[in-house]
C-alpha cells in the first residue's frame, strides 16, 4: 500500500487523550484504505475537538444547532481528489472527532474509548471517500457492515448488538 499520512491535532482539553489512540486512529485510516483498494499515497486530517467546538462547526456548515460525534469535511468527489502538489498525495479530507461525545457514547454502548474512537474514525473515513448513509436504506447498511469489518479487523469487535434510533445518530 502507498504511503499514507494521517496528520493528528488535538484542539481540546476535556478529555486526555489516551495513550497509543492516535496510533490506533492512523490505523484505522489505513484499513479503511486497505480495504477499499485505495490507489496512490493519502492524507488525512484528524482534529479532537470538544462539544463546544464541535457544535459550533455542525452549525457553520450543517446548520445544525447542536454538537455531534464527528463531522467528515471531504476533499474530493466522484473519486477525484485535490493534490498535495508536494508530495503527490490526494488528499481526502478532514475529521473532527469530538472526544467529550466519544467518552459519552463509550459509556452508553458499554466499550472503551479506543472501539469508539475508531468506529467514528472509520465512519469518517468511509464518509471521505464518498459513501453516504443520511438518505438511509442499503448504502446506510453497507456502511455500517464496513465499519464493523475494520472494527474486527483492528480487534475491537462490537460487544453488542445495537440500533440506533433515528434521532440518536
Amino acid at each position: 500500500m502507498e504511503k499514507i499520512r494521517v496528520m493528528i491535532d488535538n484542539k481540546q482539553k476535556a478529555v486526555k487523550i489516551p495513550t497509543g489512540l492516535r496510533m490506533l486512529v492512523r490505523r484505522c485510516c489505513n484499513a479503511v484504505l486497505r480495504m477499499e483498494k485505495f490507489e496512490g499515497p493519502a492524507e488525512i486530517s484528524v482534529i479532537f475537538v470538544d462539544n463546544e467546538q464541535i457544535h459550533k462547526l455542525n452549525m457553520q456548515y450543517r446548520k445544525k444547532d447542536t454538537d455531534t460525534d464527528v463531522l467528515s469535511f471531504p476533499m474530493g468527489e466522484n473519486g477525484v481528489y485535490d493534490i498535495n502538489h508536494s508530495t503527490g498525495a490526494k488528499i481526502l479530507g478532514d475529521i473532527v472527532i469530538s472526544m467529550e461525545k466519544a467518552v459519552e457514547q463509550a459509556k452508553r454502548y458499554g466499550h472503551g474509548l479506543e472501539r469508539e474512537v475508531g468506529y467514528l474514525t472509520a465512519h469518517s473515513m468511509l464518509h471521505l471517500l464518498g459513501y453516504d448513509h443520511e438518505k438511509g436504506g442499503l448504502q446506510k447498511v453497507r456502511m455500517r457492515e464496513k465499519e464493523e469489518q475494520v472494527m474486527t479487523e483492528l480487534g475491537l469487535p462490537s460487544t453488542s448488538s445495537y440500533v440506533l434510533e433515528d434521532d440518536e445518530e
